[in-house]
């Protein structure tokens, strides 16, 4: 696998149909077609082909389903492509991120942290893994929207390092301070790059989504967005070679604490 320095994001922002996995997946192709993303990586929404339902029973996909379209997409504009989707497997539901490359190879990940606000929890399973993909020599950390809230699960460590972090989203409009912040604390505290793609337009539920998306660099500082218009394209160009120069000069990884330092004295005075 040929192993690159650089990296172009193209993060697609839109509205979702509510539910519909077929129109959803035709307005996706369709807008690639017309964008025509070529040698980088498109990255999707959260549940891209429903939105983000509870009532996964009659929409859930079979994974070869969202699989097949998204191996096409990904060998037609040599891109790899990555996204989620409410997952019907084994009789259990599951809100999974593929990741697959042009060649059509995948990896994927079952978001670990469900949004109980919402009861998330009470009808999809939990993943039970932390997932790094490696692609083009770029370590990718792949997560999913709540995921964000639990800086622990993201840390990068010696042990679990990476280049990049996706998070991508159906975060509402009433909390995208929090979604905005937590973003670039993600890119700060890792120095890493963080892409966080979110959708905009309104759910079934009524829940509005302004979007927010952005490709932030390992200061903290956006490279594109934050994008607010109801459909966009946020596109940058990682550098790794920066990347690794702004952490060789400013060290600050090695220094962070290991879980087993984290139990605090309680004192009572």
């Amino acid at each position: 696998m040929e192993e690159k320095d650089s990296m172009k994001i193209y993060g697609i922002q839109s509205p979702l149909a509510w539910m519909s996995p077929k129109e959803n997946l035709d307005y996706f192709s369709e807008f690639l077609a017309q964008k025509a993303p070529s040698s980088g990586l498109i990255v999707l929404p959260e549940m891209f082909t429903t939105g983000f339902t509870m009532n996964p029973e009659t929409v859930a996909c079979h994974p070869e389903t969202v699989l097949y379209w998204m191996r096409a997409q990904a060998k037609h504009f040599s891109c790899a492509i990555t996204g989620s989707a409410a997952i019907q497997e084994n009789n259990q539901f599951f809100n999974r991120l593929f990741f697959v490359s042009p060649e059509g190879k995948h990896v994927h990940y079952d978001k670990r942290h469900l949004f109980s606000l919402a009861g998330e929890d009470k009808v999809y399973q939990p993943g039970d893994e932390k997932v790094i993909v490696v692609w083009q020599g770029w370590r990718i950390l792949l997560q999913v929207c709540y995921d964000l809230r639990f800086p622990v699960f993201s840390r990068n460590t010696e042990a679990a390092s990476y280049d990049l972090v996706i998070y991508v989203a159906n975060w509402p409009k009433v909390r995208s301070f929090a979604w905005q912040n937590l973003l670039i604390a993600r890119a700060i505290e890792n120095q890493c790059y963080v892409v966080g793609i979110n959708r905009t337009g309104t759910d079934g539920n009524g829940h509005p989504y302004e979007g927010a998306s952005g490709i932030i660099d390992f200061k903290g500082l956006h490279l594109a967005g934050p994008a607010y218009s109801e459909t966009s394209v946020v596109v940058a160009n990682l550098d790794k070679i920066a990347l690794r120069d702004f952490r060789e000069k400013f060290a600050f990884l090695k220094d962070q604490d290991q879980a087993s330092d984290m139990q605090p004295r309680v004192l009572f005075i």
